[in-house]
């Protein structure tokens, strides 16, 4: 399947769900005025792309309203989408050159970060690429063994310790492996609790020194892993992790599951977090990377065609 069919396939939910939202909203009004704006932003709230995105969405439609002389209602859905496809650009790109470069992966219990781990393994096997993950998240139960088993399907290979083992230590062992094995890329699992800040970010400073000290040349990601069906409240988590994490980039899965796929504008609007992956199935090779283009295209695939057929 390619990148087009499987982004349109996983926003399926979230392109009927925005689609309807705008719909009943220009379906009502004859002309655009101030009313129709009003109504457009809250539909856009309930399609989970924020507040402040919604306004800002908004702002941005009114002047090009206004510029471009456009009467149509039917017409702001058009411009709505490309508004959103300027929105979503820039970051996306990994810029891992080094050999070997070092993915740091972070994320609470329950949001898909060890499938994310296995399926990115998977994805830089494919592509040629030595892999080596390291289950730095020693203290969640089985933590390590999920690990595992997600290793073997992507057929790489894993560094592990016993649980409750010292993160840092299996980072450590995980670098010198790597070198050794002259892996191309590095990922390494860490923990992700919130509940206790202070915790998370002295293990994660530990885990920052040891890669500076024993990689100090290395080309570096952190990602944090969201739940796209937990809408804003994956905002809200992002920006908790903000505060202890150096966060380059957003990995949101199980987007397939969910209408709530408008919280990629949120983040990438309010948060100015580049989304690097989005997950749009269960499969192995459902983990993609994301393209702003292609996402705004699925986003809003009904519209282009209607529009090109009234055209």
């Amino acid at each position: 399947m390619g990148i087009f069919k499987k982004f349109g396939f996983g926003l399926k939910k979230t392109r009927e769900g925005l689609d309807q939202k705008l719909e009943d909203v220009l379906g009502a009004y004859e002309e655009i005025n101030a009313d129709l704006y009003d109504d457009l932003e809250e539909a856009l709230i309930m399609a989970d792309v924020g507040v402040q995105t919604a306004v800002d969405v908004v702002e941005e439609l009114r002047k090009r309203v206004k510029s471009g002389d456009v009467r149509n209602p039917k017409h702001a859905k058009l411009i709505i989408a490309d508004i959103i496809a300027g929105m979503l650009d820039g970051g996306e790109d990994m810029g891992l050159i080094t050999i070997p470069s070092v993915i740091l992966m972070i994320g609470v219990n329950g949001v898909g970060k060890t499938t994310t781990i296995g399926k990115l393994a998977a994805r830089y096997k494919a592509e040629g690429k030595k892999v080596l993950i390291g289950a730095a998240d020693t203290f969640r139960a089985a933590a390590i063994e999920q690990l595992e088993v997600w290793a073997d399907r992507a057929g790489v290979e894993l560094i592990k310790q016993k649980e409750g083992s010292d993160p840092a230590a299996v980072v450590y062992d995980t670098i010198q492996a790597g070198i050794a094995r002259n892996s191309d890329i590095i990922i390494i699992d860490t923990a992700g609790r919130l509940h206790n800040k202070k915790n998370l970010m002295d293990e994660l400073a530990k885990i920052y020194r040891v890669v500076d000290k024993e990689l100090p040349y290395a080309d570096r990601e952190i990602f944090l892993v969201l739940d796209a069906t937990t809408g804003q409240n994956a905002v809200s988590q992002a920006k908790e992790f903000m505060q202890v994490a150096e966060l380059t980039g957003i990995v949101l899965t199980k987007l397939d599951g969910t209408a709530r796929g408008g919280v990629v504008l949120a983040i990438k609007n309010e948060l100015k977090l580049p989304i690097k992956y989005i997950g749009v199935g269960e499969q192995i090779d459902d983990l993609q990377p994301f393209d702003q283009k292609v996402f705004a295209k699925a986003l809003f695939e009904n519209t282009a065609e209607t529009h090109a057929e009234e055209a």
